[in-house]
C-alpha cells in the first residue's frame, strides 16, 4: 500500500490550515455588530427620520417594520437558494448586500425609498447569523458548538452597549443618515475580513428541495416556537422600556442610553456565560433561562419605581437573549441535512418574537393596565415558550432513551457468545459426514 505523499506534505497541510479561531469568530461577530446597530437603532433614531422625511412617528414606524418582515421572509428564502454554494461566499454576498442597503437608507430621497432600502437591508439579516453561527459550529469540537455561536452573537449583543448609543448620538450631532452609513462601513469592513479570513470550503452539498426537508420536521418547528413565543417577553418590555424610565421611573431623558447599556451588558455576559452549561446540558439550560427570563419580567413592575432595582432587573431581561445561542446549537442537532434552512430560521423566530411581544404589550398599555404592564406580557410569553420547551424536552429525552436502546442491542449482538466446543466438534463432525 502506497501513502498519498500530497495528504502528508506539510505545503499542504500549510495551506489548509484555518485561520486562529477567535480570528474568525472576531471576524463574524464585527457583522453581528453591524446588524445589532441598524436593527436597534432604528428605534431610537425614528423621531429623527420622521422629522426629517415629513411624515409622523407612527407612519415611520413602518420602516422598522419593514425590516423586520426582511427578516423573516429573506432567511428561509436566502438559505434554500443559497444551498449550493460554499459557506464563505455566502457570508460575503450577504453582507454586501446589507452593505448596500443601508447605504441606500441613507441616501434615500423620501419615505418610500427608505421603506424599500429596509426591506433589503433586512434580507441578509437571518440568513447571515444562520451560515455564521454554522462556519462558528464547524471550527471547534462537539461539546463547544453553544460557547462558539454565542461569542459570535456577542456581536449583536455588543451592539446594544457601544453601536447604539453611538449610532443615537451621531444622529443627534451629524443627522440620521450618517448613522446608517456608520453601518454601511462596518458591513464592508466585515465583507474584507471575511474575505480574508474566513475558512475557504467547497460548494454546498445540499439542494433546496433538501435544505426545504426541515420543514417536515416537528422538532424543527417546536424549537421555532420556543424562540417566536418565549423571546417575545423580552422585547415586549424593550419596546416600550424609554417611556416607562421617563413615565414611571422618573429618570431625566439623558440617563435612558444608560439603562439601554446595562440591558446590553446583561446580554452580553449572557451569551458568554450560559452557553458554557448548554455545552453540558443544552435543553435543561435553556428551560431555566426560560423561568429566570419569566422570574425577572416579571419582577419589572415592583422593580419599575426604583432607578437602582430596576437597572438590576433590566440586567436580569438582559441576560435572557442567550436562549438565542442555545436554540441555535438545538437546531443544529433536529435539522439534519437542512442546516443553513433550520439555522436561518432560528432569527425569522427571534423577529417574529420582536413584533409579537410589542404589540401584546401595546395591547395592554392601550386597555390602560399601565406601562409597567409589559412585564407580566412578558413573563407569560416567556412561560408560554417554556411550556412548549416541556414538549421539546419529553421528546428530547425519550429520543435519548431510544438512542440508547439501540445502542445496547447492538452490543449485545457484537458480545454475544461463541459456540461453545461441544457445538464446534459437533458442527465439525457433520461438515466431515456431508464430505
Amino acid at each position: 500500500m502506497t501513502i498519498s505523499t500530497k495528504a502528508t506534505s506539510p505545503r499542504a497541510t500549510a495551506a489548509s490550515a484555518p485561520p486562529h479561531l477567535a480570528i474568525v469568530l472576531l471576524s463574524l461577530a464585527i457583522g453581528g455588530f453591524a446588524i445589532g446597530t441598524t436593527e436597534f437603532a432604528s428605534m431610537s433614531l425614528l423621531p429623527f427620520f420622521a422629522a426629517d422625511l415629513g411624515i409622523d412617528e407612527p407612519t415611520a414606524g413602518h420602516a422598522i417594520s419593514a425590516y423586520a418582515l426582511g427578516v423573516v421572509l429573506g432567511a428561509p428564502l436566502i438559505a434554500v437558494l443559497g444551498a449550493r454554494f460554499a459557506r464563505r461566499t455566502q457570508l460575503l454576498t450577504l453582507m454586501a448586500v446589507f452593505a448596500v442597503g443601508n447605504a441606500l437608507t441613507a441616501l434615500a430621497p423620501g419615505f418610500g425609498w427608505m421603506i424599500a432600502a429596509r426591506f433589503l437591508s433586512g434580507l441578509p439579516h437571518g440568513a447571515y447569523f444562520g451560515i455564521a453561527a454554522l462556519v462558528a459550529a464547524s471550527l471547534v469540537s462537539q461539546h463547544r458548538r453553544s460557547q462558539a455561536i454565542g461569542q459570535v452573537m456577542l456581536g449583536l449583543t455588543g451592539a446594544t452597549i457601544i453601536g447604539v448609543p453611538l449610532a443615537n448620538l451621531i444622529g443627534q450631532a451629524v443627522g440620521w443618515r450618517a448613522s446608517f452609513g456608520l453601518v454601511s462601513l462596518l458591513a464592508l469592513l466585515t465583507v474584507l475580513l471575511c474575505a480574508l479570513f474566513a475558512p475557504r470550503d467547497q460548494a454546498g452539498r445540499s439542494d433546496p428541495l433538501r435544505e426545504l426537508g426541515a420543514l417536515k420536521s416537528g422538532r424543527v418547528w417546536i424549537t421555532l416556537a420556543i424562540g417566536a413565543i418565549g423571546f417575545g417577553g423580552m422585547f415586549a418590555v424593550y419596546t416600550y422600556l424609554a417611556t416607562t424610565l421617563i413615565e414611571v421611573t422618573k429618570v431625566s431623558p439623558s440617563v435612558i442610553p444608560l439603562f439601554l447599556a446595562i440591558f446590553g451588558i446583561g446580554a452580553t455576559l449572557g451569551n458568554l456565560i450560559v452557553p458554557r452549561f448548554a455545552d453540558r446540558a443544552l435543553m435543561p439550560t435553556a428551560g431555566i433561562i426560560l423561568l429566570f427570563s419569566a422570574a425577572a419580567l416579571l419582577v419589572f413592575p415592583l422593580a419599575a419605581g426604583n432607578p437602582w432595582l430596576l437597572a438590576a432587573d433590566v440586567f436580569a431581561i438582559g441576560a435572557g437573549v442567550s436562549l438565542g445561542a442555545i436554540l441555535q446549537t438545538r437546531l443544529m442537532d433536529v435539522a439534519g441535512d437542512a442546516q443553513a434552512l433550520a439555522a436561518a430560521l432560528n432569527h425569522s423566530a427571534f423577529n417574529t418574537a420582536n413584533a409579537l411581544g410589542p404589540f401584546l404589550g401595546g395591547v395592554a398599555i392601550r386597555e390602560g393596565f399601565g406601562w409597567t404592564s409589559t412585564g407580566p406580557v412578558g413573563a407569560a410569553l416567556a412561560l408560554a415558550g417554556f411550556l412548549i420547551w416541556i414538549v421539546a424536552w419529553r421528546d428530547a429525552r425519550a429520543a435519548v432513551v431510544s438512542s440508547a436502546g439501540n445502542d445496547a442491542t447492538l452490543r449485545g449482538k457484537a458480545t454475544a457468545p461463541p459456540l461453545a466446543p461441544d457445538d464446534r466438534t459437533c458442527s465439525d463432525s457433520r461438515r466431515d459426514r456431508v464430505a
